[in-house]
């Protein structure tokens, strides 16, 4: 009964906005003290925060809940783009200061994601070079298919080994496509030449990055300069190019900071996307950053092969909108139990 009746104060709160414990209880078959006992147990536990004081006191959800928190893909979008309470502009405070406090990882994710690291340097240890590297070959040709798919490219797993390995252009597919594909290929050839380029992370070299991805595709590799808008959603990223930058920085400077591998992987592939730096190229150059730093810390790579596009899409948007990491986060931690087990469990 406890859990039932948080759980609808949370969605009363996240529905309507702030509300006062009197707001609430009117709301409620439940006495004044009952919900004031389960709104202290929901601030003390990080659920809920505290705004202003006396009878102007209300209750929000906190920044830390907010991000966390688990939610129903299905059901979140089965409701209309403007209807869904979406977050339409970029939140300065998300990098400012909400990540900069929180641990993004449970602890049961964690050990799940140690185990499987421990796993991968096993078996990575106990094969030949060759081998490995073989292995390594076969994921990046997933990756470069999957990363190239999700920005709508037409090539096939099939066609994609052809072009990477014989250089066999696809027949009835377009110059663009064929590009995309390849300079994939290139970005990560120059990772893997020298795993150590990215310690530490700068933001010239995530611009080195994104200008192999767009190479031929008549992108600028520049900050970009203008507004932007995305497909599906009413969140609009920065427009101007100071703050941009100013963000980018912010953004270089919180992946630095943290310890923990697999939240830098995770940060970049989130972060990087979400304010969308360049007029185009973002998701790839955050998918690709993200796999660079795992290497340069010698743990897994992800292909991202199983998520599908429309997927791995949602989970994008559903952190652009409530600024929510749990959907991008299961595919982070799936994916990486997926490459570890299908490319280097031997």
């Amino acid at each position: 009964m406890r859990e039932k009746y948080q759980s609808k104060i949370i969605d009363l709160i996240h529905e309507r906005g702030a509300l006062s414990a009197s707001e609430l209880y009117n709301l409620f078959d439940l006495g004044e003290s009952t919900v004031r006992k389960y709104l202290k147990e929901l601030v003390d536990e990080n659920k809920l925060q505290v705004t202003g004081a006396g009878r102007s006191t209300k209750y929000l959800i906190s920044a830390t809940f907010e991000l966390l928190a688990s939610i129903n893909l299905d059901d979140y979008y089965q409701k209309e783009m403007d209807d869904r309470n979406a977050k339409s502009s970029y939140d300065f405070n998300l990098l400012r200061d909400v990540l900069q406090k929180a641990s993004l990882f449970t602890e049961k994710e964690q050990q799940k994601l140690n185990k499987i690291q421990d796993r991968y340097l096993k078996s990575i240890q106990s094969v030949e070079k060759g081998i490995y590297k073989k292995r390594l070959e076969v994921l990046a040709i997933d990756l470069i298919w999957k990363s190239s798919e999700i920005e709508g490219n037409t090539y096939s797993l099939l066609e994609t080994e052809a072009l990477i390995k014989q250089q066999e252009l696809a027949k009835g597919k377009s110059k663009e496509d064929a590009t995309m594909l390849l300079n994939h290929k290139k970005a990560l050839d120059f990772i893997t030449d020298d795993l150590d380029y990215l310690k530490p992370l700068t933001v010239n070299k995530i611009i080195d990055i994104h200008t192999l991805l767009i190479g031929g595709l008549g992108v600028s590799n520049t900050i970009r300069r203008r507004a932007v808008a995305i497909t599906g959603t009413n969140y609009r990223p920065l427009s101007i190019e100071t703050q941009i930058k100013e963000e980018l920085e912010g953004i270089v400077k919180l992946v630095n900071s943290k310890k923990n591998i697999f939240e830098k992987g995770l940060l970049l592939l989130c972060l990087l996307s979400y304010l969308q730096a360049f007029e185009d190229g973002n998701k790839r150059t955050a998918r690709i950053m993200s796999n660079a730093v795992l290497m340069s810390h010698n743990y897994c790579p992800l292909s991202f092969r199983t998520v599908s596009a429309v997927d791995y899409k949602k989970a994008m948007l559903l952190f652009y909108e409530q600024n929510n990491i749990s959907a991008m986060k299961e595919i982070f931690i799936h994916q990486y139990e997926f490459a570890v087990k299908q490319y280097f469990d031997l």
